[in-house]
Parts: structure tokens; C-alpha cells; sequence
């Protein structure tokens, strides 16, 4: 039995919504009216070396969020999230989890890589330079060490004729796979990627997605948040569906999408035209909030 790569053990994780009181208002006695909003439920996950899981579900079903808490992006109140067998963040102690020192935890990111709905791409650099920025400034290579690296990874996501060009000469999915050579270039064993398509037209989308692919095929392990349901059919071994903060159903592409067990994910199958609403069985509506 191999073991898992990443181990996400009963994570829970809240945030507080509203406006928080001045100082003023404080020193005057006014309440604090935020309120506790819960994300995750008690989520329970491993992923397995070499296996792509696809997380789905509505918008504030918690896939993002738990995307966020695995390099630890955002933090957890309570659990445990391992990688490689090793807390991402925090450590152990008599008293329970403390966080580590930032120099740790920017240690340990390196070995895991993830590409966001926005590229974050810096628009002084050419695409070359902010493939090599991390590499130099994280992993300390030295420039001619960085472009080593650097190079290969455009030319494995097909920019090779694109390094010298800045974002401003470069399409929305060339930035994007720029953000996606970057973080491979860094080597990691794991790969995330959080709706890596939302930000781009249409048109775009498909040139972003058979590169994805391509890393999948090499055996990267990797953990995805999409909203498109027909790439996540094609890409997972394991297709993990949230709703309210919690795992509801998951399985392989042919069961959650042939065979649907549970009713929310019949519902969120539904409103994206997967699956046909019997007419037995109603649509549930879901809230529609933003999972950061």
C-alpha cells in the first residue's frame, strides 16, 4: 500500500464575516457584530503518488478554501494537513499544533507548486525572468542555474518562441502557462491548481487545459478546483465533490458521473448540463457564495 502523498485529517476552518469595530468604536464599548462563518467540516483526504484528484462542487462549497490550507495559504483552526509526511506550516507540540517560522514553511512550499485563477506574473520581467525569479530568489540558483530549468519548462508548456516576451506581448492562456511553467520549474512533487481556467476567455481555455493534461500524464501527483466538468471527467483518477465545507460523495470519473449517489451531486451535475433532472427529483439551489 503506498502511502499518501498529501493527509488531510479532520480540518476544520472559519472565517469571520463583516466589518470589524475601529478602535474607536472599541474603546466606546461597541459590540463586534462579525459572525462566524464555517468553511470546512471535518474533511477527511488522502491523495495517493502520482494521482490527479479533481475537487468540484458550487461556489462556497470549501474547494478553494481547502485548496488554500493544503501549502497553508490560508489557516486551519483545528486538523492536520501533511505533505510528504511533514506539517506544511506548523508544528507539533505538547500543547497541539503551533506555526512554525516563516523560513520553514516557505521551505517546505518548495516542493509544492500552485497555479492560481490569476497569473501573478510580474510585468517588468519577460516570461523567461519570471520563470527564473523563484528559482533564484527561493531556491538561491544562480542565474545561469535558473535558466537551466527555466528553459525546458516554457518549452514543455509550448512557449518556446515566447520567452523573451513580456505579459503585455502574451494571451491570456500564454500568461497562464507561463504560471505553470514557473511552478514546475521549481520541481515539486505535488502540483495545485485552483481554477486555472476562470480568469481566461473562452477560446483560451483549451490551450491551458491539454497542458494540465500533459503534467497529469507524467505521473505528477495533483490536486485540482474546476468548474469544468467535462476536463475533470477526462483528467481524474478521483473526482472528490464538496458541499458546505464538507466531502459529500467520491469515487472515479465513470461512478460520480455515470452513477451519482448523492443528491447534491446530482444537483450541481445537473446545473451544468451533465446529468437530465428526472422529473421526480428536484433541483437543489445552492447559496451562492465565494469559496476565498
Amino acid at each position: 500500500m503506498r502511502n499518501p502523498v498529501i493527509q488531510i485529517q479532520d480540518v476544520y476552518k472559519s472565517f469571520l464575516i463583516g466589518e470589524k469595530p475601529s478602535f474607536w468604536k472599541r474603546i466606546v464599548g461597541g459590540k463586534d457584530t462579525r459572525r462566524t462563518l464555517e468553511v470546512l467540516k471535518g474533511v477527511d483526504l488522502d491523495v495517493l503518488p502520482g494521482e490527479t484528484v479533481v475537487l468540484i462542487g458550487s461556489s462556497g462549497s470549501g474547494k478553494s478554501t481547502l485548496l488554500r490550507c493544503i501549502n497553508k495559504l490560508e489557516v486551519i483552526d483545528s486538523g492536520k494537513i501533511l505533505v510528504n509526511d511533514h506539517l506544511v506550516g506548523y508544528r507539533e507540540s505538547g500543547a497541539g499544533l503551533v506555526a512554525e517560522s516563516a523560513k520553514e514553511t516557505a521551505r517546505k512550499r518548495t516542493d509544492i507548486g500552485m497555479v492560481f485563477q490569476h497569473f501573478n506574473l510580474f510585468m517588468n520581467k519577460t516570461a523567461l525572468e519570471n520563470v527564473m525569479a523563484p528559482l533564484m530568489h527561493v531556491k538561491k540558483l544562480s542565474r545561469q542555474q535558473a535558466r537551466a530549468l527555466a528553459e525546458p519548462a516554457l518549452e514543455r508548456v509550448g512557449l518556446a518562441d515566447r520567452m523573451e516576451n513580456y505579459p503585455s506581448r502574451l494571451s491570456g492562456g500564454q500568461k497562464q502557462r507561463v504560471a505553470i511553467a514557473r511552478a514546475m520549474a521549481m520541481e515539486p512533487n505535488v502540483m495545485l491548481f485552483d481554477e486555472p481556467t476562470s480568469a481566461l476567455d473562452p477560446e483560451l481555455v483549451g490551450e491551458v487545459l491539454a497542458v494540465i493534461k500533459n503534467i497529469a500524464a507524467s505521473g505528477t501527483t495533483m490536486v485540482i478546483v474546476t468548474h469544468e466538468m467535462q476536463f475533470a471527467r477526462e483528467i481524474g483518477d478521483r473526482i472528490v465533490v464538496m458541499d458546505g465545507g464538507q466531502i459529500v460523495e467520491q469515487g472515479p470519473p465513470e461512478d460520480v458521473f455515470g452513477d451519482p449517489k448523492h443528491s447534491r451531486t446530482r444537483a450541481l451535475l445537473r446545473r451544468s448540463g451533465i446529468l437530465d433532472t428526472p422529473e421526480t427529483e428536484a433541483v437543489t439551489v445552492f447559496p451562492e457564495l465565494d469559496d476565498d
